[in-house]
């Protein structure tokens, strides 16, 4: 069968770009997930338990270059392409206090999300990206008002849970907890009105597992 690429992309990164998008695969490749291909996981790939790694390094001329390629036979499912692009970025930052703390920013400019806390390393608020990203597709929708589940996610296996619920100020919040109790994610604002609380959690569901990295310089 002839060779067929399926995707290839190239950009200048950083030193630190790379590691972060590196640190993504490694991360899903120990936790046995489908490993994306790009950053915005529009095409993603599902190694099997053991695979065949070559590393090699070339120069040509004053060019060097750093080759790390899987290679294995081909079940069906390996290759997903076509996957909804994200149209968010998470945006860490330091603040003024010297505390680490992210966002999602939509492209529209709204931030859709937030950690609502400062972070004492740059380390620990990257892991609440990375369970944020892990766990908004599949966590449940608790509705404190009616006090009972709301909906059921589109995907399984979540560790924390979406609560809806209205404000002393009479303005309609959500927030990602996790299983441990710890909230690792809220809305960062009010919502007017319940549907429209919802809309805003739906946008961070479908955008947040896709969304890039953007680190400071």
């Amino acid at each position: 069968m002839p060779e067929e690429t399926i995707h290839e992309s190239e950009r200048t990164r950083s030193r630190r770009g790379i590691a972060s998008y590196l640190r993504r695969i490694a991360d899903a490749l120990r936790r046995g997930e489908r490993v994306p291909a790009d950053e915005e996981q529009t095409v993603t790939v599902d190694p099997p338990a053991e695979t065949d790694l070559e590393v090699e390094v070339e120069r040509e001329g004053d060019d060097v270059s750093l080759e790390i390629e899987m290679e294995w036979e081909e079940a069906e499912g390996d290759i997903e392409t076509d996957i909804a692009a994200s149209k968010a970025t998470f945006d860490l930052y330091e603040d003024s206090a010297e505390e680490w703390r992210w966002r999602l920013v939509h492209d529209n400019g709204n931030i859709i999300a937030d950690g609502g806390e400062g972070y004492a390393s740059k380390h620990n608020a990257e892991n609440g990206i990375e369970s944020v990203k892990r766990n908004v597709a599949g966590a449940r929708l608790v509705d404190e008002s009616k006090d009972e589940q709301d909906e059921d996610p589109d995907v399984a296996g979540s560790n924390a849970t979406f609560e809806l619920f209205e404000d002393s100020a009479d303005q309609w919040r959500w927030r990602l907890v996790h299983d441990n109790g710890e909230i690792v994610a809220d809305g960062g604002q009010g919502y007017s009105s319940k549907q429209k609380a919802k809309q805003g959690l739906r946008s961070v569901r479908q955008n947040a597992p896709g969304a890039v990295v953007e680190e400071p310089e």
